[in-house]
């Protein structure tokens, strides 16, 4: 059996069910590749510090590559006892390279360890996470681009509201996503902080240079308090309050395009490759990909809450409990990262059904266009969307569309109604005079994609 890390003091056997209770290898193994390069960079450091000659140190760093080979290639024969990441890789080195291994650790904690590990492995996932939400806007800004003059009605508490153009309902999205993308970048910024020197709680008694293996491990900087440095988990919940709001905004855009691609709306049609059947009724075609996306938003809050809950009564300085952090952290990277991807393959491959779309506008929409006619004639606003909720009335009396009153009808209303009061019923018109910067004219919605994609070549540049 591998000998524990902190076994000395210990005579009495550990219960296989505490040694069970306690172990973190089956999750914390997808940290092998930055605690081995942790370790590389601080056998480097023992080297400067006078405890490793240049030779231990260089048998360290190959042994240290051996097992990272066993990992990469699936060859890594995890044993009893290796309780973490840490005790599977140091028993490893020690099968390697004999006794030297055991100077590894001088002056380190497996409290300084891990909190460099997961700081190391997060740092590289959000990079990968970039990139996949910067292919999503990339996708939603030439959809936009291309299908801009394609109307529909915009909707609010689920009523047909004002008409819009399909590109201004997609971008409404797509400026989520861009400060969900601006919001990582800050995140990345704290996540590269490094604790490694901190040692247990008191810091590192070997007069390591901190400051030179930050550089080594491409740090940005390193933490001022060893007591915080240990048990800081302020950038893991950071990034799953990150990850929950992304996945709120994905779940938004899913709820929208599960209504749209409803047979009652019939907007948009969903691609075989994301939807699913019915095991009993053969017609079904459901959104299965956007109604996974809208559940997993569900479990991201759940990570979240569980771990602010988790840390929010800890004392000084590490705890046990911090062990509970990974595998929301773990499972939230996987699922922001396919519900990203998933989102973009919905979106790059949904068809969109403009006659349906246009179909679903009405006269009534144009209501708030009928009010600001008048107040184009200089009555007051108040009185014109009175006079407006009057015509709508006298058109349901009558039983016809709002656009098949008669000007002598309107002028029954308001006297400043005119002949031209018949350009009022034109949708193309309506969205073209909502010709205001963040509106949905054709000028203001180029406008708004011109800046974006501005914004997504300045993170490329």
């Amino acid at each position: 059996m591998t000998k524990k890390l902190w076994g000395g003091r210990f005579t009495g056997k550990t219960d296989p069910l505490m040694e069970a209770f306690n172990a973190s290898i089956n999750f914390d193994q997808r940290l092998w590749q930055v605690d081995i390069q942790g370790s590389q960079a601080y056998a480097r450091a023992l080297v400067d510090a006078g405890l490793l000659t240049a030779a231990e140190a260089e048998s360290l760093v190959a042994g240290l590559q051996q097992v990272a080979q066993e990992w990469a290639q699936g060859e890594f024969a995890i044993r009893e006892g290796d309780e973490d990441i840490h005790t599977a890789n140091e028993r490893r080195l020690t099968e390697l390279v004999g006794a030297v291994a055991g100077k590894l650790h001088t002056g380190r904690s497996r409290n300084d360890q891990i909190a460099t590990d997961v700081r190391l492995w997060l740092r590289q996932e959000i990079v990968h996470l970039r990139q996949h939400a910067d292919q999503l806007i990339g996708v939603a800004l030439e959809r936009a681009a291309e299908e801009i003059d394609l109307l529909m009605p915009g909707y609010t508490h689920l009523q047909p509201a004002q008409p819009v153009r399909w590109s201004h309902w997609l971008l409404s999205h797509v400026w989520a996503w861009q400060r969900d993308a601006d919001r990582l970048d800050e995140l990345a910024a704290r996540v590269n902080i490094m604790p490694l020197g901190s040692g247990a709680l008191a810091g590192n008694p070997f007069a390591i240079d901190r400051a030179r293996l930050a550089a080594e491990l491409n740090f940005a900087d390193i933490t001022y308090n060893s007591m915080d440095g240990v048990s800081d988990r302020d950038f893991i919940i950071e990034f799953l309050f990150w990850a929950t709001l992304a996945m709120v905004h994905l779940s938004r855009f899913a709820e929208d395009l599960i209504v749209y691609s409803s047979r009652e709306f019939g907007f948009v049609t969903l691609a075989d490759a994301y939807s699913t059947g019915s095991s009993l009724m053969p017609q079904k075609k459901n959104p299965d990909a956007l109604e996974l996306l809208r559940g997993k938003s569900g479990r991201m809050v759940g990570h979240l809450t569980g771990l602010v809950v988790t840390i929010k009564g800890l004392p000084s300085t590490y705890n046990k409990d911090l062990q509970e952090d990974k595998e929301p952290l773990f499972d939230a990277v996987t699922n922001i990262s396919g519900s990203l991807q998933i989102a973009c393959g919905v979106l790059s491959t949904l068809q969109v059904n403009p006659m349906a779309m246009r179909a679903a506008l009405s006269p009534e929409m144009l209501a708030t266009d009928l009010a600001e006619y008048l107040v184009r004639k200089g009555v007051p606003f108040r009185e014109a969307h009175h006079v407006a909720g009057a015509a709508v009335q006298m058109a349901e009396l009558q039983g016809i569309s709002l656009s098949q009153l008669a000007v002598e009808d309107l002028q029954k209303l308001h006297s400043a109604f005119e002949a031209d009061a018949i350009a009022i019923w034109d949708f193309d018109e309506s969205v073209e005079r909502r010709d205001v910067d963040g509106g949905t004219s054709r000028r203001a919605v180029l406008a708004q994609i011109a800046h974006l994609r501005a914004w997504l070549a300045g993170r490329h540049g």
